[in-house]
């Protein structure tokens, strides 16, 4: 088979350690594997804080029915807990996963939500490979797409130095510096000059920091890019080759940096048939008695788990001279009222949601800051399903299977399908077929203003800006494109956000403050703003681990009446 390691179908867990390992040493900071691989696996199995059966009788309420919300409850069923599962959506299941079909028959699909998992993600492979689900790659030999900037049209392949440099008012060092050079040095440089250890508080959460790494917290992309010493016209150079970073240059720069650490765009892959299988084999097993991955625990120690839809919660109350915690819920079709009492309960909504929840008495101060003021991103996606694939055909706007374009334009990105990376020859994958292009995906500003045109205008504007970017003549597309769907995370009612991403300072401030549980050790929390892998499945799903085995450990200990000094697993 001489398919390339990095496009495997379906990756060991030796595969995926193999690509980590060249990666790292590609890059020159093999150092750094140990670290990844370890902060990045998933916890310890819940059966280490708690014996299979031992929360028989306990009810557990789970606020929210995304990946960190099922996989609380999955692990918590391991020790006979009964489980309810309190999910506003009525209409699909998953959170921000979302994948959006547009046939019946599920052939033609894209990801509105997440829609890559780097081979680094070990806790997001942990339950990939549990269920048995299929993955394929995403990843490129080699890439071909367009860059669109400035004007200026471009391949990947095409020298930037020549091409866009002298449309930028750089200094004559930056000039005379090779566009990988001067990225390097913008996005890596910093980070290279820590030492390993400190490299890797990019990805944990401490109650203190170094003061080397904070230099990466505390400021923004753009006051750490001037720090650098880097022009006003080299930063605009950088956000137009990279409008993903250039829409996000107020955030902390160590969110930029961690991805970076992590190689989370090397390697990557999706789930056959889309990724809300993932989240569907969560639910499906939640309706089997023995399910196959709970391997050599016994039916009669399982708990049971209660996925109820359409059930948006509106309070959460500590009842005095008890130990309980009521959760009051309303129906989002009818609004009426429920209200039940739980011994436990994991929160695993957004704060952009959980704000507006009544909580009495109040969490921390501290957290109930972090609500008011941690900051989420939005994001846009308009998917175009294209009755053949332009984009692959044998033209100068073509020659593209799979990858991304990228400009300066509002729309951000251009994201190729990936399902015919692997075929053979046309004769299997032809691009006369149909195929679904994500037409635009952007973020912040970009989002809210592409994303609150009127839907007619919207439409018209990322056809054209799709014409623009791949040279094509006006209105191509208009007999290509059968038909189109546009979300915009801060719109959906139960998000009103895409992903969390901290602002200077927020990391320090608040995260490991989030994390900690209230009502004396009553209720935990769990979402990916509670993790260092903010916008990834990774760390929904570490954070719904971690907040069951706090649970399991804080009930095992009260029931044993050993003394908890700690927070954290």
């Amino acid at each position: 088979m001489d398919i390339q390691l990095n496009q495997v179908l379906n990756p060991t867990n030796e595969q995926r350690l193999e690509m980590i390992k060249n990666s790292l040493e590609t890059a020159g900071r093999s150092e750094d594997y140990e670290y990844i691989v370890r902060l990045l696996s998933p916890p310890p199995d819940i059966t280490n804080y708690a014996q299979p059966g031992e929360l028989k009788g306990v009810k557990i309420g789970v606020i929210g029915g995304g990946l960190a919300g099922l996989s609380a409850a999955f692990e918590l069923r391991k020790l006979g807990a009964d489980i309810t599962i309190l999910e506003a959506n009525d209409s699909r299941i998953g959170g921000r996963v979302y994948t959006y079909y547009f046939d019946e028959e599920g052939k033609y699909y894209n990801e509105f939500g997440a829609h890559r998992i780097p081979v680094t993600h070990q806790t997001t492979w942990h339950y990939i490979n549990l269920f048995g689900l299929n993955t394929f790659p995403l990843s490129l030999r080699k890439r071909n797409n367009f860059l669109y900037v400035h004007n200026t049209r471009l391949r990947t392949t095409d020298s930037i130095e020549e091409i866009l440099y002298p449309l930028y008012n750089l200094t004559p060092q930056e000039r005379n510096t090779p566009w990988p050079e001067l990225n390097d040095y913008a996005f890596l440089y910093p980070m290279m000059q820590l030492p390993p250890d400190i490299r890797s508080e990019l990805i944990q959460i401490l109650p203190n920091y170094s003061p080397e790494y904070l230099t990466l917290a505390n400021y923004s992309v753009r006051q750490t890019l001037e720090n650098l010493g880097l022009s006003q016209g080299a930063i605009s150079l950088i956000s137009g080759v990279d409008p993903g970073t250039g829409a996000l240059l107020d955030i902390s720069y160590a969110e930029t940096v961690q991805e970076e650490y992590t190689m989370d765009y090397r390697n990557t892959y999706t789930i056959e048939g889309g990724i809300v299988n993932l989240p569907y084999a969560f639910i499906q097993s939640f309706f089997t008695d023995k399910p196959p991955q709970y391997q050599a625990i016994p039916s009669s120690s399982l708990g049971t788990v209660t996925y109820w839809p359409g059930q948006t919660v509106t309070g959460i109350y500590e009842m005095q001279n008890s130990s309980k915690i009521v959760l009051t819920h309303r129906n989002v079709q009818d609004l009426s009222s429920t209200a039940d009492a739980y011994d436990y309960v994991v929160c695993a909504i957004p704060y952009s949601t959980l704000r507006e929840v009544d909580i009495k008495p109040y969490f921390s101060n501290r957290k109930m800051q972090a609500i008011l003021e941690y900051n989420y991103t939005n994001s846009q996606k308009t998917f175009f399903l294209c009755r053949e694939r332009f984009w692959e055909q044998d033209t100068d706007y073509g020659r593209m299977v799979g990858g991304f374009s990228r400009t300066d334009l509002p729309i951000q990105y251009i994201f190729y399908p990936g399902d015919h990376l692997l075929c053979p020859d046309l004769s299997s994958c032809s691009p006369n077929e149909p195929g679904v292009l994500i037409a635009s995906y952007n973020y912040h500003m970009n989002a809210t203003r592409v994303g609150n045109m009127k839907e007619n205008l919207r439409f018209e504007y990322i056809k054209e800006s799709v014409e623009e970017v791949h040279g094509l003549p006006g209105g191509f597309l208009d007999s290509v494109v059968a038909d189109h769907k546009t979300v915009v995370w801060d719109n959906e009612p139960y998000n009103r956000g895409a992903f969390a991403e901290a602002l200077p300072g927020q990391k320090q401030l608040f995260a490991y403050e989030m994390q900690k549980p209230e009502f004396n050790q009553r209720i935990f929390f769990a979402g990916e703003h509670l993790s260092t892998k903010h916008a990834w499945m990774q760390g929904a799903l570490y954070t719904g681990m971690n907040a069951a085995n706090q649970l399991a450990s804080s009930f095992h200990r009260q029931q044993a009446k050993i003394p908890d000094y700690s927070f954290f697993i």
